[in-house]
């Protein structure tokens, strides 16, 4: 198993890409620049099997369609609670943000809902509803790797804003103190931002913990 690491668009999004020993990629929030992924996992000789998305924000979906084009018939995947941000132009911030009113909704090819359990390129995964940052926002675990994608629900000695349409600081409080700080403390955060961090660090010094 390999981990790769790429920081793409306007708002230095974190997109990952877990990748198996048969070189099968699990691509997670793609942000804003789905050539330049594809080119990259071109050049290390990965074939993504799967696109899965924290949240429905531009600056983690934005760059699925592109990726896509580059390859036949590429899962997209979601949590079904998230389908609203994706549909609506303010929720989704493209158009709070001044670019190009969009509805990426139709870029999902699958849906998840919380608690699924499912196999993707021989990893186990989790499926874990943390609601706050959005609506239907969720996180990815990985209990054999020890390893979580929280998108922006959760950050290293901070997390995701709740001021934009849909956010909710209740609820994103309870994501974090109830669906996340009580994971494995050995395992290790992948956030949509900024640094790797740890559920044993963030336990001690996350001001939402």
């Amino acid at each position: 198993m390999r981990l790769l690491h790429y920081i793409v668009g306007p708002i230095q999004t974190n997109c990952y890409v877990l990748v198996s020993d048969k070189d099968e990629g699990i691509v997670i929030d793609p942000g804003a620049s789905g050539k330049r992924i594809a080119e990259a996992l071109d050049k290390e000789g990965v074939k993504p099997v799967a696109v899965l998305l924290t949240h429905g924000h531009f600056d983690h979906v934005s760059g699925v369609e592109e990726l896509c084009a580059q390859y036949d018939a590429l899962p997209v995947c979601i949590l079904d609670k998230e389908m609203k941000t994706l549909k609506d132009p303010e929720t989704n911030l493209t158009a709070v943000m001044s670019y190009e009113a969009k509805d990426f909704s139709p870029l999902i090819t699958d849906t998840f809902s919380d608690g699924d359990e499912k196999e993707i390129a021989g990893f186990k995964l989790r499926v874990i509803w943390t609601p706050g940052h959005t609506p239907g926002g969720c996180s990815y675990f990985f209990p054999e790797e020890k390893m979580l994608f929280p998108g922006d629900t959760l950050f290293c000695e901070s997390a995701g804003r709740t001021d934009f349409k849909g956010g909710s600081t209740s609820d994103e409080i309870h994501s974090i103190r109830e669906r996340l700080l009580t994971l494995p403390e050995d395992t290790t955060v992948y956030p949509g931002h900024d640094s790797t961090t740890t559920i044993a660090f963030e336990k001690i010094n996350n001001p939402y913990a």
